[in-house]
C-alpha cells in the first residue's frame, strides 16, 4: 500500500490555517504513536467542498446558424428516408407478390380437391343401378310409344309439340 508524499503532508497544516471555518478532520491513528498505531489512511486529509451553483438565472444566446442546421439536417434526413424507401419498396412488393401467388395456389389446391370430390358425387348420382332403383322407388316406368316424339332434324326449325287430349 502506498503512503502519501511529505510534500502533502507539509502543506496539510498550511491548509488548515487558511480555512479556519472548516471542521477539524477525522484521525484513525493515535496523535502519541503508540505500538499499535494505524498507519495513516490514503487521501484522509483531502476535503472536498460543495459549493451550490445556481444557474437558473443563466440564458442561452441564440445561434443564428443553429436553426439552419437543424433544417438542413431534417432535408437530409428526408432525402435519405426517400432514397431507402425507393431501394427497398421493389423487394417490398416482390415479397408482398410472392404471398399473393402463394396464396392463390393454395386457393388452387383448395378447388381442385373440391372439384374431385364433386366429380365422385356426380358419379355417384349418375350410377345407373342407382337411377334404375330411383326409378322403382317411386314407380316410375318406362314411357309408352305414345308418349315419346321423335324430333328429326328439320332445316326450318320447326319442334314437336305435344298436344293433350
Amino acid at each position: 500500500m502506498a503512503t502519501l508524499p511529505a510534500f502533502l503532508r507539509r502543506t496539510n497544516g498550511a491548509v488548515l490555517a487558511a480555512c479556519p471555518d472548516r471542521p477539524e478532520r477525522l484521525s484513525f491513528s493515535k496523535p502519541d504513536g503508540g505500538p499499535f498505531q494505524l498507519r495513516a489512511l490514503p487521501q484522509e486529509d483531502v476535503f472536498f467542498f460543495c459549493k451550490k451553483i445556481d444557474n437558473s438565472r443563466l440564458v442561452r444566446e441564440p445561434d443564428p446558424q443553429a436553426r439552419g442546421a437543424c433544417w438542413s439536417a431534417i432535408g437530409a434526413a428526408s432525402v435519405v428516408l426517400a432514397l431507402l424507401s425507393g431501394v427497398l419498396a421493389p423487394s417490398v412488393a416482390n415479397t408482398l407478390a410472392g404471398y399473393k401467388i402463394e396464396a392463390l395456389r393454395g386457393e388452387e389446391r383448395r378447388l381442385l380437391d373440391e372439384r374431385r370430390v364433386l366429380e365422385v358425387q356426380e358419379a355417384e348420382l349418375r350410377d345407373p343401378a342407382r337411377l334404375e332403383r330411383l326409378a322403382l322407388s317411386r314407380n316410375l316406368a318406362t314411357p309408352r310409344s305414345e308418349q315419346v316424339v321423335h324430333l328429326d332434324g328439320r332445316p326450318d326449325g320447326a319442334v314437336a309439340m305435344v298436344k293433350r287430349q
